[in-house]
Order: C-alpha cells, then sequence, then structure tokens
C-alpha cells in the first residue's frame, strides 16, 4: 500500500518562478550533508559571513548572503520555512542547528533582490525551506559519530498529523589558531547543541490547519580561553490555507513567533597568545519578533496572480558588561530598540506557449524607535552614558519583472529585473561587539540597504540540465563595518581603549557596492550509476565610499571571494556500495574592509562511502577535508590566522523514507 503523505498547508508558487536563477537542493544533498548550511554551500555563491561552518562559527556570523556581493553577519538573504522567517529577530542571522536537514524535504535557493511574497529582508535573494510531510512511522534517522568527540543524533516521525524532529550533537572541535603562532590561550571551537520541533495538522472541511512548535539552545566555545557563547530560543507558527484543488488559487494566512536570547564572552589575547583577559560579557539579549502574512491566489485565463501582506515585528535589548580594570568588569551597558517592516504586493505571471512573463510590486514600510544606550558603573550605579537616538521611518517600493522565452524543448532564455531592501537589525543599530582585540561599535542611524539589479540566463533541460547567468547588481547604503583606528590608543569618544593587535570600526552606510559576475550550474549522469554536478560563481564587486567612506574606495567588500566553484560525483559502484565526493574551491578574500588582512584562496574536498543494509537504510563512513587543506577563515590585526578544521572522519547510520 502506497504511504499517505500529508505536507504543510501550502499554495502553489506562480510559474514566474522559471524566470528568475532559482537552484534547488534536493533530498540526496541533504541526506550526504546533514549540516544544512553546507549542503546550502553546493550552489555556488552562497556563504555564511566567514569561511567557518556551523559547526564553528559564532552565531552572530551566521547570517547567509548569496552571489558574494559583500557578506554580512546579519546576512542579506531571508530564510524562510514554509513561508515563516528563521532569521533571528535580534541580529538577522540563523541558528543551523536549529534546522536539521532531516526534518527538510528540500529547499529553493532564488538568487537576485526578492519582491512578491518575499519582501524585506531578500535583499541578495532568498532560500525557502520546505519542511518535510508527515507519515505513520518513522521518515528520517541518523546517528554519527566522529574525531574529535563528535557524536550526532537526528529523527524525523510521528504520524499523519504529527510531525517530530529533533537533534542532538555535540563536539569538543578543533583549535582554529594552529602551528607556530598558538599559544596557550587558544582553544578548541566545541560545540554542544540540540533542538525539537513538532508541526500539529489537522483539516477543517476545505481548510487545512498547522501549528509548529519548535526550541533550541546551543553552547559554543569560540577558541580562545575564557571566550564562548549560548543562544537559545523559541518559534510558534500557525498556518491556515485554502489551496486550489489543481495549480494555483486559494488563500493562505500565517502568524508566527521567535524569541532568542544570546549570551556571548570576549577577551583579549596577550601578544604572546599565552593568556587572555575578559574584555566583554554580553550577559543576555532577549529579543523577540513576531508577524503576520496571508496571500490571495486566482487565476485570469493564462495568467495567474497573487495579491498579498506581510508584516514583522522585532524588539530586544542587549546587556553587558565592559571595561576590565584590575581583570574585573567595571562598566554595565543596555542597548536595544524595536523595529517595524511591513508591505503589501502583488505578482502576477503569465504562461503561454514558449512564454513566461512575470512581474510583481510592493511597497513597504520599515521604522526603528526607542532606542536605548545606557552605561553605568557597575560598583555605584552612577549613569556614564545615556544616549537615544530619534525614531526613524519611511517606505520604500520594490518590485520585479522576469522573462522566460522557451527555443527549444531542452533549449531556453531569460532576464529579469529587481529592486530589494534591507532595514538595519537591532543587532546593527545598537550593540556594539567584540572579537579578540577588535572592536565594532554600533549607529543607531543606520539607513535600509538598497539593492537593484538585472541578468540574463540560458539554459537547457535536457540529459544535461545547465543554465548560465550573467548579471548586474549595485548595492546602495551597504551597511559595512569601516575601520576608524588601530591600537594601541585611546579612541574616544566611542569605543575607549584599543589593545595593542585591535581595530575599531563601526557599522556605517558606506556609499555603494558595485558587483557584476556570471554564475552556472550542470548536472547529468553518466548511465545509471554515475551522476555529477559542477557550479562556479565569479563576482567582481567593489566598493564606491562617496563622502563617508573615502577610503574604501576601490575596495573589494570584506570576506567576499571573486571566484567559488563546486563539483561533486556520486557513483554506484555496486547494488550495495556507493561513493561520492564534494569539492568546494574559494578564491582569494580579505577578512578586512581595507583589504589588508589576505585569506589565502582554499579548497575543501569532502568524501563519503556508503553500504546499503535496506532500500531506506545505510551505514556510511565520511571524510571531511579529505586532503587536510589549511584554509584561511579568519586574520587579526597582528595577522595571526584562524584555519577550519582538519581532515575529520565520522560513521554513522542513516535512514530516509
Amino acid at each position: 500500500m502506497e504511504a499517505v503523505v500529508v505536507y504543510p498547508p501550502r499554495l502553489a508558487p506562480l510559474r514566474g518562478e522559471a524566470a528568475f536563477s532559482a537552484v534547488r537542493i534536493d533530498p540526496a544533498i541533504l541526506k550526504a550533508t546533514p549540516r544544512l548550511d553546507q549542503a546550502l554551500e553546493s550552489a555556488p555563491g552562497v556563504s555564511l559571513f566567514r569561511r567557518t561552518t556551523s559547526l564553528s562559527a559564532n552565531p552572530t556570523t551566521q547570517g547567509v548572503s548569496l552571489r558574494s556581493i559583500a557578506g554580512s553577519g546579519a546576512g542579506r538573504a531571508l530564510v524562510t520555512l514554509d513561508g515563516a522567517p528563521v532569521n533571528d529577530p535580534f541580529g538577522g542571522w540563523v541558528i543551523w542547528t536549529a534546522l536539521p536537514a532531516e526534518g527538510l524535504e528540500g529547499a529553493t535557493i532564488v538568487r537576485g533582490a526578492g519582491a512578491g511574497p518575499y519582501g524585506a529582508g531578500a535583499l541578495t535573494g532568498v532560500v525557502a525551506l520546505r519542511e518535510r510531510g508527515a507519515r505513520d512511522g518513522l521518515g528520517a534517522f541518523d546517528l554519527s559519530a566522529g574525531e574529535r568527540g563528535g557524536y550526532r543524533g537526528a529523527v524525523s516521525g510521528g504520524t499523519q498529523s504529527l510531525l517530530l524532529t529533533a537533534v542532538a550533537e555535540s563536539s569538543d572541535g578543533y583549535t582554529p589558531v594552529r602551528g607556530a603562532a598558538a599559544g596557550a590561550a587558544d582553544r578548541p571551537l566545541s560545540l554542544k547543541d540540540a533542538s525539537v520541533a513538532v508541526r500539529a495538522q489537522h483539516r477543517f472541511g476545505d481548510v487545512d490547519a498547522a501549528l509548529r512548535v519548535g526550541a533550541f539552545e546551543e553552547k559554543r566555545g569560540a577558541g580562545l580561553l575564557g571566550a564562548g557563547s549560548t543562544a537559545k530560543g523559541t518559534s510558534a507558527t500557525l498556518t491556515l490555507a485554502r489551496p486550489a484543488t489543481d495549480g494555483v488559487g486559494g488563500w493562505r494566512v500565517q502568524a508566527w513567533t521567535r524569541t532568542s536570547d544570546l549570551a556571548n564572552s570576549s577577551v583579549a589575547v596577550a601578544a604572546s597568545r599565552a593568556t587572555t583577559t575578559p574584555a566583554n560579557n554580553q550577559l543576555s539579549t532577549p529579543a523577540r519578533g513576531y508577524g503576520l502574512n496571508a496571500a490571495l491566489q486566482g487565476r485570469l485565463g493564462q495568467a495567474s496572480w497573487e495579491l498579498g501582506a506581510d508584516a514583522r515585528w522585532a524588539n530586544g535589548t542587549d546587556h553587558e558588561r565592559f571595561r576590565v580594570v584590575s581583570n574585573a568588569f567595571t562598566m554595565g551597558r543596555d542597548a536595544g530598540g524595536k523595529t517595524f517592516v511591513g508591505g503589501v504586493y502583488l505578482e502576477g505571471a503569465y504562461d503561454q506557449g514558449p512564454w513566461i512573463v512575470t512581474g510583481g510590486v510592493r511597497l513597504d514600510s520599515w521604522s526603528s524607535s526607542d532606542a536605548l544606550r545606557h552605561e553605568f558603573v557597575l560598583a555605584t550605579g552612577v549613569t556614564s552614558l545615556n544616549a537615544s537616538a530619534p525614531d526613524d521611518s519611511g517606505t520604500v517600493p520594490t518590485g520585479r519583472l522576469g522573462l522566460r522565452y522557451t527555443l527549444a524543448p531542452d533549449l531556453w532564455l531569460r532576464g529579469a529585473a529587481y529592486a530589494g531592501f534591507r532595514a538595519p537589525t537591532l543587532n546593527e543599530l545598537h550593540r556594539p561587539f567584540r572579537v579578540g582585540n577588535d572592536i565594532t561599535e554600533a549607529n543607531p542611524r543606520l539607513r535600509p540597504e538598497k539593492l537593484s539589479g538585472v541578468e540574463a540566463g540560458i539554459g537547457g533541460d535536457g540529459s544535461v540540465h545547465w543554465q548560465a547567468t550573467v548579471f548586474y547588481n549595485q548595492l546602495n547604503d551597504p551597511i559595512l563595518n569601516v575601520t576608524l583606528g588601530v591600537g594601541p590608543g585611546i579612541l574616544l569618544p566611542i569605543a575607549g581603549f584599543i589593545p595593542a593587535g585591535g581595530t575599531l570600526r563601526q557599522r556605517q552606510n558606506a556609499g555603494e557596492i558595485d558587483a557584476w559576475g556570471v554564475e552556472g550550474e550542470a548536472t547529468g549522469q553518466v548511465a545509471t550509476a554515475l551522476t555529477w554536478r559542477t557550479a562556479f560563481a565569479y563576482t567582481h564587486a567593489r566598493i564606491d565610499g562617496g563622502a563617508t567612506a573615502r577610503q574604501l574606495t576601490g575596495r573589494r567588500p570584506a570576506q567576499t571571494p571573486e571566484w567559488t566553484v563546486t563539483a561533486g560525483l556520486d557513483w554506484r559502484a555496486s547494488e550495495k556500495l556507493t561513493l561520492g565526493g564534494a569539492l568546494r574551491y574559494m578564491s582569494l578574500a580579505f577578512e578586512d574592509d581595507q583589504n589588508i588582512r589576505r585569506l589565502a584562496p582554499g579548497a575543501e574536498l569532502n568524501l563519503r562511502a556508503a553500504w546499503s543494509l535496506a532500500p531506506d537504510e545505510e551505514v556510511y563512513l565520511a571524510v571531511d577535508n579529505a586532503a587536510d587543506a589549511r584554509i584561511s577563515t579568519g586574520k587579526t590585526a597582528d595577522f595571526v590566522t584562524s584555519y577550519s578544521q582538519p581532515r575529520t572522519f565520522r560513521v554513522g547510520f542513516t535512514y530516509r523514507r
């Protein structure tokens, strides 16, 4: 008997998506790469702010961006799970450990500024995740163990009306600073995380209803003695939908809320790297985000349309201890505020013969309010700074237009133009932070980033699926970490004393970034036993700092390689044995906005061998970074380099149905 699978309430997508640069991440990639952020990086141009993965990255650097236009800890791409944003309400980053691949059916990456249902935040594109359908029994299970105390277990299953997904993981971690530069203060990037999510679903007449609730917590070592972070949070999403019985049509209403709380301790490192002293203790950052979205679809002849609206609110406050005297904190800080963004949109698509024509318009309103920065003496409670910024608000019209023409059954052309925006996060507006001896100041007067772009593509869907795209994007008022000075010295009134080997930066809207590039991908099979895939992205991005940051003009944005290349090969060597490999190459990048701290090119090769026990079960051996490449992930002002994880062996058992 065929199994009954019940999926979350969804409306059918308009056909217009085919006119844009879209890449699908299928279940096979998710199965081979259980870390979701690594699976997404099989599409070139997709990256976290730094070269590290969610195995070792601090939560504040786990924002995702597309096309290497300009990396950001907050991320410049919107990430949704069946329509609900999963970006952190305070910082915009994504807690990837709370999104195990075992609980997902797949993902669609749409590159280029989002409009229509995606709206604010989809500045360089959107990553739309789809949760696994519910069925009776076990749907997915993975249990693995690896070097350096790495253990992971994940499960997803339930009934046709209830889906439970849970994951737990621990790792003693690796030390990022290795070799002669390492000192007694260098410690491993340890990790312990757990998350659980439950989706209950029921049909009331012709209306599908689903309630999804989840919670997560992760604890990390930051690679230095005395430094670490803890992130935890909850989420809840209620979705009601009445989709059409066939194709486009119907309506959907969704309400969601997310809470998060981040604690983060940083230290100053002695020049010898033998010792550290406390530098900053972010005790807690309670934040809440909540929102609504609704959509109505219909058809008119060969045309389909969607009318919708969405709104998102966020509030949060950062509570910190800073300024150390005699190895003890002497000052406290409370900083935070509120943000809002909401809009209405109309999207349409016409699909007739060889033509697909699509277009959409949006009008969004944004605001930042109730800015607070209160600093005080811990011993006496006396206020040393009580600063606020005026409330700010505005409206932003955006839109997109796309065309696709089928020249032959296996050959097509397409073109698109778009505009999008991203409002600054609470973290960017209000929270200063410290990494080692580097200090970055907040800026409550930041304005939204705005992107406009055009692109053209060609592709084919024959025995080899391939596509190539050329694009030009202009990012206005990008929020960048702009260098103001270097230590040792006192740089007042912003941050006080900057130690030797340290740099003072501030988030600023810095002119514009012009980026053009080309990207392509291809997949195919050799007979039935060998499947291959390859992709590349080249992005030439340069900053025009304007009057605000002239020193950045002509420089490349930090953390943005020009070339990214990926390749994968899966060979079914026998009925039982499957061998696979995945390669990812990144060209030269820079740690800093001044393009002084070079991050050398690097390539990582991951290998996997699986032995089938049954149609849905296998045991596997995986080797991450099989060549043991020393890939630069960071560099301090005194040129101490951090590296990605060394060669790591993992063994495990996986079940997928």
